[in-house]
């Protein structure tokens, strides 16, 4: 699954987590290829389902 770095981020920002997602938004590309990147996702406690509806919106 890919998804969008600004997802990611506004989710992390949506929880108070700013420190994280001004992590992701240096590191990661704009795009994230959650098998490639799926440790890190999940290290975040980010589910895949959870993204995908924030995506949705």
């Amino acid at each position: 699954m890919i998804i969008s770095k600004a997802v990611v981020v506004a989710v992390l920002r949506q929880r108070g987590q700013h420190v994280r997602a001004d992590f992701v938004d240096r590191e990661l590309p704009e795009r994230i290829d959650s098998a490639q990147h799926g440790g890190l996702l999940a290290t975040l406690r980010l589910d895949l389902a959870e993204l995908a509806d924030a995506a949705s919106e």
